[in-house]
């Protein structure tokens, strides 16, 4: 299934080559910036029935536009981006059915298991994603934390995601070497994902065109959906109509 995003970088929606995510604002790159809010983009999939899609904030100055987005569809979207045990309910309150986390529960390349328990113990596991996005090391994958720069020692796993489903709802892996760069889905690690998620899991990254949506429900046996960003019409790109991937859902 398509699940739709709305990236926030500056206030702004946009499509960012999540690799060139540094504290060197000179060396991001940008495939589109909206005019139009994350409100607009939040009510179009409210019109379309598109549940589970994520607000990110990608950094600072962010939450603006990311609680415009919630309350155009209160309970139809994620939240992810700068997400604690502090702030977690406020983000809930806003409107958000689920919020996002990974950063903040890794210290020092590690799992924090206290602050997940924490998370968990505050807003429940039926509310919480969490964000294993990774890079390839070798054969493996490693999830990477703070804007996608720093890996972990945490690699993904059948016992892994079966270890974590215990403390969530589900999870969203971003491929993060290939997010924003339309050159095609990494089929390796769906494949994986579709062989060891006992949970919803939604992959994103690489996606250039229809065929990869097909791709990623058949290679992840109908357990793992997609999002698609800067291929698709909406944010500038030419692969991908989203009135197409609306029809893919409707038909399933």
């Amino acid at each position: 299934m398509f699940r739709p995003c709305i990236d926030l970088h500056e206030g702004k929606v946009k499509q960012i080559v999540g690799g060139s995510l540094k504290d060197d604002a000179n060396r991001l790159r940008t495939n589109f910036v909206s005019e139009k809010p994350a409100s607009w983009f939040a009510e179009l999939y409210r019109r379309d029935g598109l549940r589970g899609g994520h607000v990110i904030q990608l950094g600072p100055g962010n939450e603006t536009a990311a609680r415009g987005a919630l309350a155009a569809y209160s309970g139809g979207l994620h939240l992810g981006g700068g997400v604690n045990a502090r702030n977690a309910k406020s983000w809930l309150n806003a409107g958000a059915s689920h919020v996002i986390v990974t950063s903040w529960v890794f210290r020092n390349g590690k799992l924090h298991e206290r602050r997940l328990r924490e998370l968990v113990e505050l807003i429940g596991k039926d509310r919480l994603v969490l964000d294993l996005s990774c890079r390839k090391v070798g054969a493996d994958y490693f999830v990477a934390t703070d804007r996608w720069q720093k890996l972990t020692e945490l690699m993904l796993s059948a016992a892994t995601l079966h270890l974590l489903a215990e403390s969530c709802a589900e999870f969203l892996i971003h491929a993060v070497d290939m997010e924003g760069l339309c050159c095609g889905i990494d089929g390796e690690l769906v494949t994986k994902l579709g062989e060891w998620s006992p949970l919803p899991c939604t992959y994103a990254g690489g996606a250039s065109s229809l065929a990869d949506l097909e791709t990623v429900t058949m290679l992840g046996k109908g357990r793992v959906d997609l999002t698609i960003g800067s291929a698709l019409d909406i944010f500038g790109g030419s692969g991908v109509r989203y009135e197409d991937c609306v029809k893919f859902n409707r038909q399933r």
